[in-house]
C-alpha cells in the first residue's frame, strides 16, 4: 500500500526541530533530485533502492505475494525508500528530517490520538496513489471510487483502532503465555518427579519451537484465504492447547501440548503487520505499530512477573488458566469484531460474485499481475522453501540471523535460569524471583526510545553525508553500540552472582542486555527488507524461524553449563560469544553492498 510522494511547496522552509549535526550534513548535500512516477494501489514497481543497490540474480522470481504489507510495516522502511528513489537536494533532505524528528512525530501522535473517534480530518497531509477501480469495459474488477467502504483504508478510525486493539491484545498475551512457566520449572519438576534439568527447561523454550513453524504456513493461507479467518483459527488452536498445559498428565504431555500452543500463539506476530498495513496508511500507521511491537516487548517479561506469584501461591496448573480465561476473551472479541482486511481476498471474492451474477469469466482482480498467476499451492510452496533458500543462500541473512538468533536464545536462556540462580544466591522466594523480570522490560522500553528517536534522523543525516544518495546499510551503525552492551550483562551478571553481591547489582546488570536487545533488533530487521523488497516476508521468515530455533534450544544448555562452569566462567561464556557477535553488522555495513549485488540465486 503504497502513497505517493508528498506534495511540497519546495519554497517552505522546513521545522527547525532538527539537530545542528543533521543541518550541517544536509547543507553540505546540494545534488539535485527527481521524483520517479508513483503507480496505483496495487501495481507498484520495484522499489528503487532496490533495483539500483541490489537488482542482481536474486531479483528473477515471483515477489512475495504478501511482500507490499511487510515493507509497509516495518519500522523505518518507508523512510529509507524515500531516500533511496533518487538523489535529494537541501530542501527535500530538510522536510525529511522535519519529518522524522522527535517534534513532528510526537506532533502526528498527538493528532492522531485527538482524532480517534471523530470525523476524518479534512488536511491533506501526503497525497496518496489513487485506489484502483473497477472497470467493466476492461473486465477489471476493483473498488467503487475512492471512497468505498469496503476498502479497508476507508474503515472508520473507530474500528481500525478496535482492529488494532484486538490484534495488540493478542500479541501481548502469546509471547506472555511463552514466558509465564519460567518460575514454575522447579514447582513441575517436584510434581512430575522430573531430575533432568534439560527436560525442565524445554517445558518453557519449547513453545518458541512452535513459532518456528507457524510462520511458513500462516502468512501464505492468509494471502489465500484471508487475515480474519486464519488469524481466528490460530487463535482458536492457541487457546485449546491451553486446556492441554492445564491438564497435562505427564511433563512429557506438557512439552507436547506447549509446543502445539505455540504454533497457535505465533498466528498474531505472523499477521499483525500485514493487518495494520491493511487499514492505515502510511502517515498514520508509525502509531499503530509502537503499540503493536510494544506486546512483544511487554509480553515476555510480565508473563514471569505473575507466572512467579502463581506458581508460589495456587501453582504452576493455573499459568495456563488464567491465559486460557484471557485468550477466550480476546479469541471471541475478535471474531465478532474484527472485519477481513486484506485487500487482495476482498477483491477475489468480488471478482467471484460478479462472475456467477454477470455472467463473465472474463473478470480479473485489479491486483492479478500480468502472466499467469501463482496457484495456492505455489503460494504455499514459496512461503515454505523461500525463507529457508535465502537463510542458507545469502551469507548476508544467515549472518545477521545468527546474531539474532544467539541474542534471542541467551535471553530464554536467563528466562529459564534467572528464578534458579536468584533461589540458589540470594533464597529469593519463587513469587519474588519475578521481580527481577522487570528490569528487563525497563530496558527493552529503552532501547525502543532510543532507536524510535534517533534511528532515522540518523539515516538522513549519513544520506546528506553521502552526496544524498541512501545505502540500506546505513541502517546498520546504531546497532553496533547496542551490541556493545550485551558482553557487559554477562560479565557483571555472572560474577556479582558468583560472589553473591548484594542483590540489586545482578539486578541492574540486565538492563544493558535487554536494552541492547531492542537496538539490534530493530534496526537489522530494517535493513533485511531495504536489501530484498520484493521478499520482505521471506527475509522477515527466515530471521524469525531461526532465531525461534535458538529460542527453543539454547536455553536447554544453560542449567549444565552453570552446573560445569559456575555463574562466573558460564556467563563470562556467554560475554565472550557476544564479543565476537560485536563484528558481524561491521562486516555487513563494509561488505553488505558487495554480497547483494553479487548473488547468483534464484528464488
Amino acid at each position: 500500500m503504497e502513497e505517493k510522494g508528498p506534495k511540497r511547496d519546495a519554497n517552505r522552509p522546513a521545522e527547525k526541530d532538527f539537530d545542528e549535526e543533521t543541518e550541517q550534513a544536509i547543507t553540505a548535500s546540494s545534488r539535485s533530485s527527481t521524483q520517479g512516477d508513483e503507480q496505483p494501489y496495487g501495481h507498484r514497481h520495484h522499489h528503487v533502492i532496490h533495483e539500483k543497490e541490489t537488482g542482481h540474480a536474486h531479483r528473477q522470481g515471483t515477489p512475495d505475494i504478501d511482500h507490499d504489507e511487510i515493507e509497509a510495516a516495518v519500522p523505518g522502511h518507508a523512510l529509507d525508500v524515500e531516500l533511496g528513489k533518487e538523489h535529494h537536494d537541501t530542501v527535500s533532505l530538510r522536510q525529511i528530517a522535519s519529518r522524522n524528528s522527535v517534534k513532528s512525530k510526537v506532533s502526528r501522535v498527538i493528532s492522531i490520538v485527538s482524532r480517534t473517534g471523530t470525523t476524518r480530518s479534512k488536511k491533506t497531509r501526503i497525497a496518496f496513489a489513487p485506489l484502483p477501480v473497477t472497470d467493466l469495459s476492461a473486465g477489471i474488477i476493483g473498488w467503487e471510487g475512492q471512497d468505498d467502504p469496503e476498502m479497508p483504508l476507508n474503515f472508520p478510525r473507530r474500528k481500525k483502532w478496535l482492529i488494532v486493539g484486538l490484534l495488540s491484545a493478542a500479541t501481548l498475551l502469546t509471547p506472555f503465555a511463552s514466558s509465564i512457566l519460567a518460575p514454575g520449572i522447579e514447582s513441575l519438576d517436584r510434581e512430575f518427579g522430573n531430575t533432568d534439568s534439560i527436560v525442565g527447561a524445554m517445558t518453557v523454550s519449547i513453545y518458541l519451537l512452535g513459532y518456528t513453524v507457524g510462520p511458513l504456513f500462516l502468512a501464505p493461507l492468509s494471502e489465500i484465504y484471508g487475515r480474519k479467518p486464519v488469524l481466528g483459527l490460530s487463535n482458536v488452536f492457541f487457546s485449546l492447547w491451553q486446556i492441554g498445559c492445564a491438564l497435562a498428565p505427564s511433563i512429557g504431555a506438557l512439552i507436547a501440548f506447549r509446543f502445539f500452543a505455540g504454533i497457535g500463539g505465533i498466528g498474531p506476530l505472523t499477521l499483525g503487520a500485514g493487518v495494520i498495513a491493511d487499514v492505515f496508511r502510511t502517515d498514520e500507521r508509525g502509531f499503530a505499530m509502537g503499540i503493536y511491537t510494544l506486546g512483544p516487548l511487554i509480553g515476555p517479561t510480565v508473563g514471569p512477573l505473575i507466572g512467579g506469584y502463581l506458581a508460589q501461591t495456587i501453582g504452576w496448573r493455573w499459568d495456563f488458566w488464567i491465559v486460557l480465561i484471557v485468550a477466550a476473551i480476546i479469541t471471541t472479541a475478535t471474531e465478532v469484531f474484527n472485519r477481513e482486511t486484506n485487500p487482495r481476498v476482498l477483491i477475489d471474492r468480488k471478482v467471484r460474485r460478479l462472475k456467477k451474477e454477470l455472467g463473465r469469466d472474463d473478470l480479473r482482480s485489479c491486483y492479478e499481475t500480468v502472466g499467469p498467476q501463482p496457484s495456492p499451492t505455489r503460494i504455499v510452496w514459496n512461503g515454505l522453501v523461500r525463507p529457508v533458500k535465502l537463510l542458507f543462500l545469502s551469507p548476508l541473512v544467515f549472518s545477521l540471523s545468527l546474531y539474532l538468533a544467539f541474542v534471542y536464545g541467551v535471553l530464554y536462556l536467563l528466562f529459564t535460569t534467572i528464578p534458579i540462580v536468584f533461589r540458589q544466591t540470594y533464597g529469593w522466594s519463587v513469587g519474588t524471583t519475578g521481580l527481577v523480570y522487570i528490569c528487563l522490560g525497563f530496558g527493552n522500553f529503552v532501547g525502543w526510545v532510543i532507536i524510535t528517536l534517533r534511528s532515522d534522523r540518523d539515516v538522513v543525516r549519513r544520506t546528506s553525508s553521502n552526496d544524498g544518495v541512501f545505502e540500506p546499510e546505513m541502517r546498520l551503525p546504531i546497532s553496533i553500540y547496542f551490541g556493545l552492551l550485551l558482553p557487559i550483562t554477562f560479565f557483571w551478571y555472572g560474577w556479582t552472582t558468583y560472589y553473591a553481591n548484594h542483590w540489586i547489582s545482578p539486578v541492574l546488570s540486565l538492563f544493558p542486555f535487554s536494552c541492547g536487545i531492542i537496538g539490534l533488533f530493530l534496526p537489522i530487521t530494517t535493513y533485511l527488507v531495504d536489501c530484498y523488497p520484493e521478499y520482505a516476508a521471506s527475509a522477515i521468515a527466515a530471521s524469525t524461524v531461526f532465531r525461534s530455533l535458538a529460542g527453543a534450544l539454547l536455553p536447554l544448555a544453560g542449567p549444565r553449563m552453570y552446573a560445569a562452569l559456575g555463574l562466573g566462567w558460564g556467563n563470562s561464556l556467554l560475554g565472550f560469544l557476544s564479543i565476537a557477535m560485536i563484528p558481524v553488522p561491521v562486516l555487513m555495513l563494509r561488505f553488505g553492498k558487495k554480497l547483494r549485488t553479487g548473488q547468483k540465486f534464484v528464488l
